[in-house]
C-alpha cells in the first residue's frame, strides 16, 4: 500500500468521524433550542420584570444555539468528501446563478453587482454544484467584508486551457500580515466568521484541479481569482 492510499484512508476514516460527531452534538441541540421555545412561549403570558428579564435570556440562549448549529453545519459541509459528477456547462451561467441568489441580501445592503463576462468561453467539464457552493463562499465572504455596501465586481475570461473567475470587492480589504492566512482553517477576520468558508472554497476548487489566489489592500478591497480547466477528465490523466 502506498503512502497516498494510506492517507486517502486516513481522511477518509477522518470524515466519517467528523460527521458522526457533528450528528451527535446536532441532536441534543436540536432539542435544548426546542426546549428553549417552549421555556420562552410561556414566558411571554407572564409580565413580571423578572420574566421579562429570564425571556431575554432565553433569547440570548437560543441565538448562541443557532450560532453552534451553524458552525457545525459548516464543519460537516468542509469535513465532507466530495466525489465530483462532471458535467458540461456554462461557468457564465453557473456564476449568474449564484448571483441571483445573493441579489437580494446584496441590494438590502447597498451593494451593487457589477458583471462583466466573456461571452464566448467555451463550455466547461465541471460539477457545478460544488463550484456554485465554492463561488457562494468566495462571494459572501466578498459582501461581508463591505459591511457599508460598495461594489461587487465579477468577471470571467479564458487564456489557453482554463478559464478564470475574479470576483472583486470595495471592502475592508485584508492587512498584508494576514493574507497568508486567510485560507487557514478557523482563521476568520470577522467577528462572527467561523473561518471554514474560504477553506472550504480553497478545498473545492482544488479538487477541481483549479486554484485560488488572492490580492488585497487594506481599506481598499479584496480580489479572488479563480482559475478552472475547461476539461477537468483531460487534467486528471
Amino acid at each position: 500500500m502506498t503512502k497516498n492510499n494510506i492517507d486517502s484512508g486516513d481522511l477518509n476514516s477522518l470524515n466519517t468521524l467528523a460527521a458522526g460527531l457533528v450528528h451527535e452534538i446536532k441532536n441534543p441541540l436540536n432539542a435544548i433550542s426546542i426546549n428553549l421555545q417552549l421555556l420562552d412561549e410561556d414566558l411571554q403570558n407572564r409580565n413580571s420584570v423578572k420574566d421579562s428579564k429570564m425571556s431575554q435570556r432565553i433569547r440570548l440562549l437560543q441565538k448562541e444555539v443557532s450560532r453552534l448549529d451553524s458552525i457545525l453545519s459548516d464543519f460537516l459541509r468542509f469535513a465532507k468528501k466530495y466525489e465530483l459528477h462532471l458535467e458540461v456547462c456554462d461557468i457564465n451561467e453557473v456564476i449568474d446563478s449564484v448571483l441571483d441568489f445573493i441579489s437580494p441580501e446584496a441590494m438590502q445592503n447597498s451593494i451593487r453587482i457589477l458583471k462583466g463576462f466573456d461571452t464566448k468561453l467555451p463550455k466547461c467539464n465541471l460539477d457545478s454544484n460544488i463550484i456554485k457552493q465554492a463561488l457562494l463562499n468566495v462571494i459572501l465572504n466578498a459582501q461581508q467584508a463591505m459591511p457599508e455596501g460598495g461594489e461587487l465586481i465579477v468577471r470571467t475570461y479564458g487564456r489557453g486551457e482554463n478559464i478564470f473567475i475574479d470576483i472583486t470587492d470595495t471592502g475592508v480589504g485584508i492587512e498584508s500580515d494576514k493574507i497568508d492566512k486567510i485560507f487557514q482553517v478557523y482563521y476568520s477576520t470577522k467577528k462572527n466568521g467561523t473561518g471554514l468558508g474560504l477553506p472550504a472554497a480553497k478545498r473545492i476548487i482544488e479538487e477541481s484541479k483549479g486554484t485560488i489566489s488572492i490580492r488585497s489592500e487594506d481599506g481598499k478591497g479584496s480580489s479572488f481569482l479563480i482559475k478552472l480547466p475547461i476539461n477537468s477528465k483531460a487534467q486528471e490523466e
